[in-house]
């Protein structure tokens, strides 16, 4: 199979002033992409040296040294990144980090994981993207195709990376979660089907705090489809439907509308589907699971096998998860709403009171969009953040009890305090968790322990 580095272009070459050895590979980044990368890479024969600039764990480390497979960390030494034939970064490795600027500048060539791993993988490909409830529909996808006895795999930013799937197990079909980092690196990457479910701010830090950027970037999905692809978007999304005014697709496109999904029954593709029947809840997740039938649907699956994946459905953690009612209150763990968007769907969701548990580290965020909802449902917030001012100053007019707290512990002990019988007190943060704890994993861990200590 021809590797991408021979489509380097001839201003490309002319700009190394070096010796380059064609048959190595650098991967920044040690963490389960830049793993997965490497092992694949190894696997097809190339020499492969990662190099992560902070530190490895150890788990990967003994994966790495396990496959005899150079590393170094704490470092990116330079000399011998830019002596390689290519290079595969991992998401978390910004564009503007040094180590990518000069490889750029000397016109070595910069691949996403998830460039790398498609031309080795031999298989249809659903990609979905979106600033919220990607991880929800790719599991519903890949549910839905698993329930036809499809051989299917499910990779990208939800479990495994996708070239480690590719290295260890080739499958027919793979769905692929795709941040807006994942896509960033992409030149020639098309999925067979498309999902771009909507474009809200986040992430800005990333992208010079430009939402152009951003959604340039969600859009670059389908950027290389073709006609023999299809793309399945909002059709009321404004940036998406800006996006593809400028840019346009090749794809055969599938227009979903929100507003036009109902609360009971809805129809797709002329089929009935009763959302009595869905086991994830909110107007959202009647949007997600359409993306995901519409999609299903043209990779053949049978109606009966859709209806009963979304009967047995069972989402990720995190994600609007139920944790435990206590003296009548409910506690809700929805850790994964980094973002003003995802909170607002959550927030929408609640037909309960809500002591509404927010903060952590601001990526940009406008809270405006939230002031209605929380004037209609929040009684009380709580503050979880080292930084909580943005948050005072949004809704300080609006809510008579902002407190601010240090931990999870004292989070939900607060907001208990002021919970009723009745009530939900809702982790939602709106923000990444990286000022506290490792992830928004780790948040919502944190968050369950000590909900589950209060009985």
């Amino acid at each position: 199979m021809t590797h991408w580095l021979n489509h380097t272009n001839t201003m490309n070459e002319t700009k190394r002033s070096q010796v380059i050895n064609r048959n190595q590979v650098a991967v920044l980044g040690g963490g389960e992409s830049g793993v997965g990368a490497a092992i694949l890479a190894k696997q097809k024969g190339w020499e492969v040296f990662v190099s992560d600039f902070g530190q490895i764990t150890a788990d990967y480390k003994a994966e790495l040294e396990t496959n005899q497979i150079e590393y170094e960390e704490g470092q990116h030494s330079k000399a011998r990144i830019l002596n390689v034939g290519q290079v595969i970064k991992s998401p978390g490795v910004p564009d503007k980090a040094p180590i990518v600027k000069a490889l750029k500048e000397a016109g070595i060539p910069v691949v996403s994981e998830i460039e790398f791993a498609a031309q080795y993988a031999d298989a249809k490909i659903i990609g979905i993207t979106g600033s919220n409830g990607k991880t929800t529909t790719t599991n519903l996808i890949y549910q839905m195709l698993k329930m036809a006895r499809y051989k299917v795999g499910m990779a990208g930013n939800v479990g495994y990376s996708f070239a480690r799937m590719v290295a260890e197990a080739q499958h027919e079909y793979y769905v692929l979660e795709l941040s807006s980092f994942q896509l960033d690196g992409i030149r020639f990457f098309a999925p067979d089907i498309a999902i771009l479910l909507n474009i809200t701010p986040d992430h800005l830090d990333r992208y010079d705090y430009n939402f152009d950027n951003y959604t340039a970037s969600k859009l670059r999905i389908t950027m290389n489809q073709t006609d023999n692809n299809h793309l399945i978007y909002n059709a009321e999304d404004e940036s998406i439907l800006k996006g593809m005014a400028i840019n346009g697709t090749a794809a055969n496109t599938h227009a979903v509308r929100p507003s036009g999904l109902k609360a009971d029954q809805w129809q797709v593709n002329n089929t009935a589907f009763n959302a009595n029947e869905l086991t994830i809840k909110g107007k959202h997740n009647l949007f997600n699971a359409t993306c995901a039938i519409k999609a299903a649907l043209l990779l053949g699956v049978e109606v009966n096998d859709i209806k009963k994946a979304l009967r047995t459905f069972r989402n990720d953690p995190h994600r609007l998860e139920k944790v435990a009612t206590v003296n009548e209150i409910t506690y809700i763990n929805d850790s994964k709403a980094t973002n003003v968007d995802a909170v607002w769907y959550a927030l929408d969701a609640m037909t309960q009171p809500i002591i509404w548990i927010v903060g952590g580290t601001d990526k940009g965020n406008d809270y405006s969009v939230l002031d209605d909802l929380v004037q209609q449902k929040v009684k009380a917030i709580i503050c979880m953040g080292v930084d909580n001012s943005k948050i005072h100053e949004a809704f300080s007019t609006q809510i008579k009890i902002i407190e601010d707290t240090g931990s999870a512990s004292e989070a939900v002990n607060v907001a208990t305090k002021y919970a009723e019988e009745g009530d939900v007190v809702l982790l939602s943060p709106a923000c990444a968790s990286f000022d506290l704890f490792k992830n928004y994993k780790d948040r919502g861990e944190q968050f369950k322990a000590v909900v589950q200590g209060l009985f």
